[in-house]
This record gives structure tokens, C-alpha cells and sequence, in this order.
């Protein structure tokens, strides 16, 4: 089908799940919401559903700065209102004096929940504060059940969307020259790293691109791709030119500050 070469192979499930989705909805003239969705399932729901007469794409994840959120396929007669995205932000209390929580300590928390990771959106952390969004499906369950994170004592406090941290997403741009767009050879470059401790890295399953775990250092990276090495930090390819008649490719970065 002409539809998968304008994807990687790896996409292709999540693509049949679009088009599913995209069926049902045209079929049954009903809205389908969708779990929360990685920046790059956006763009696929997009691409795929977005542009049809007959079903329209919406997403919202909790607030306009978030990068997970839900996607609302409807027909064209409907227009969905914030109520329908199922979405509850909760803030985490806990003694802040005398802990420190970081962003993979709520992650991990809410991971072994047994939930899906679909099942929650963007975990804002901000001078000791801590809230994230979760689908209101689950919203009683995991208030109930998330009593501690880490080794810190906790307690969930539903708050109205309009109460979430802002945070501003910045990146610091500039400009590698690589040998090659494998995944191990943009990353070494990125994070200043040796090429065997990047390839390390990839095998031991601690990279991802575009919020998908890759552990094969040939991957190859394109415009666009969002890499994230645990560690490290993140990092997006704005654009790729060449190769250079020596054989280079330059890649303009960003890395998230």
C-alpha cells in the first residue's frame, strides 16, 4: 500500500491502528478518543485522518504547552469541547524539605501502576512541584493506589486544567557535521560523546527516537527526529544537508536546555 512508504517499517502497527480508528468513525458516525499520543503518533494521526472529508483530527493534552496528548476523531459535525478529552491534572503533595523528586521517580511510580503508558500525559516538574495529567478512565484508580514515590510519602490533589505549570520547551541550536546519520555516530556528535560509548548506549535499550526505545546503532536518523539519550538529555534534527563532497553530512541541532 502507497500509504506505508511515506513511514518507517517500525510504524506501520501503530499506522493499521489509525486506519482502524479512522474506519470506525466514518463507519458509525461516532467520535473514537484515543489514549495519549507522543508528539510523532500526532503526526501520523494527522497525516492519516487529519485531511478526510468525512472525519476530522483533534487533540488536546491537558494544556497548549504539553507535547502527550489525546486525539479526538470525530465526523465533521462535531466539535469537541475540553470536557470531552477525559483529562485529569493532578498535583503531588509530598514533603518537598525533605525530599527530592525528579521526573523518572513519578514515571516510575506511575509504571508500576501495571497501566498503560498511554494512560498518562506530560509529568511537569518545576522548583519542587510536581503535577501531571492522566486519563480520567484511571483517575480514581491511580489516586487511590499512588501512595508513595520513591520513598517519599504522597498525595494526589485533583486540580482544574487551568492550574497547570507552564513550561517552556527551549532548545540550544547549532550545527554537527557527521560521517554518517546512523544513530550511534548523530548521537556521539550531539552529546560530545566516543562513538563506542554512544553505540553502548543504543544497545543497552537507553535511546530513543522519536519517544520509541531504538537499540540498533545503524538506525538510520532524519529530519525531524527527536533523540533522547537516558542521561544526556534531548536533542532534534531541524534539518540535514549533504553529503559534502568528503563524504559529511551537516546536521542543524537542537538540544533541549
Amino acid at each position: 500500500m502507497e500509504l506505508y512508504q511515506h513511514f518507517r517499517k517500525e510504524e506501520h502497527p501503530f499506522i493499521d491502528q489509525v486506519l482502524e480508528w479512522k474506519e470506525m468513525v466514518s463507519r458509525q458516525y461516532a467520535p473514537k478518543l484515543t489514549d495519549f499520543l507522543d508528539p510523532r503518533e500526532q503526526q501520523i494521526v494527522q497525516s492519516i485522518a487529519g485531511g478526510a472529508e468525512d472525519v476530522r483530527a483533534f487533540f488536546f493534552g491537558g494544556a497548549p504547552f504539553v507535547e502527550r496528548k489525546r486525539a479526538f476523531l470525530a465526523p465533521p459535525y462535531i466539535d469537541p469541547v475540553e470536557e470531552d478529552y477525559g483529562i485529569v491534572l493532578f498535583a503531588v503533595r509530598y514533603p518537598a524539605k525533605f525530599v527530592s523528586l525528579e521526573h523518572r521517580d513519578v514515571l516510575g511510580a506511575l509504571m508500576s501502576l501495571g497501566l498503560r503508558r498511554g494512560k498518562f500525559g506530560d509529568i511537569l516538574v518545576r522548583d519542587g512541584e510536581i503535577q501531571f495529567f492522566v486519563a480520567a478512565e484511571v483517575a480514581d484508580y491511580v489516586r487511590l493506589h499512588v501512595e508513595t514515590i520513591g520513598k517519599a510519602p504522597v498525595a494526589l490533589e485533583p486540580l482544574p486544567l487551568s492550574a497547570a505549570m507552564p513550561l517552556a520547551e527551549t532548545w540550544e541550536e547549532g550545527t554537527i557535521t557527521v560521517s554518517s546519520l546512523r544513530l550511534d555516530a548523530v548521537l556521539a556528535q550531539a552529546f560530545r560523546l566516543a562513538r563506542e560509548k554512544a553505540r553502548a548506549l543504543v544497545e543497552s535499550g537507553l535511546v530513543k527516537v522519536n519517544w520509541k526505545v531504538v537499540d540498533k546503532p545503524d538506525f538510520l536518523c532524519g529530519p525531524g527526529d527527536v533523540l533522547s539519550a537516558r542521561g544526556f538529555g534531548r536533542c532534534k534534527l531541524f534539518s540535514v544537508e549533504g553529503p559534502t563532497k568528503k563524504e559529511r553530512w551537516l546536521v542543524q541541532i537542537g538540544r533541549q536546555k
